[in-house]
């Protein structure tokens, strides 16, 4: 799986952070086409070498997949933190830093979300007034879900 999932880095979607579970997988990506697009890239991916590799002949992936779009830097902070926690919800291991299918390469908050308020009640729009060009829109930053049959 974490060959596929740094196989279609740049060509599929930009990797933020991911985590890779016994039954399931997390990922905060923004995709390049779409989401779909880039779900497709790591399901099928995977099903090929999976099937190539181990010879494995059932089905590996259920039907569809969740996704979320992060809104601002606080929803973004927020799902690095459940990306962080997974393992240790799952009581995999102790520490987070300890558990090795989980990445962070890129968690750099991106410019064109929305900023956290910060002690003022309309950052956005005393941004828009302090800087005209300023543009807050919602990027596609998605988080998706996928679980494996076992």
């Amino acid at each position: 799986m974490l060959a596929t999932i740094h196989h279609y880095i740049q060509s599929g979607y930009q990797l933020h952070a991911f985590v890779i579970m016994p039954d399931h997988l997390h990922l905060l990506i923004t995709p390049v086409e779409s989401v779909e697009k880039s779900v497709q890239l790591i399901k099928g991916g995977f099903s090929f070498l999976a099937r190539k590799d181990l010879q494995w002949n059932g089905d590996i992936w259920q039907a569809g997949f969740t996704d979320h779009r992060i809104r601002d830097e606080e929803d973004w902070s927020r799902h690095l933190v459940y990306i962080r926690n997974n393992p240790l919800d799952a009581k995999l291991v102790e520490d987070s830093a300890l558990y090795e299918f989980m990445g962070y390469p890129d968690i750099a908050f991106p410019r064109r979300l929305k900023p956290a308020l910060i002690n003022h009640p309309d950052v956005r729009a005393e941004a828009r007034t302090l800087h005209p060009l300023a543009n807050f829109e919602t990027q596609d930053k998605i988080e998706l879900k996928h679980a494996t049959q076992k």
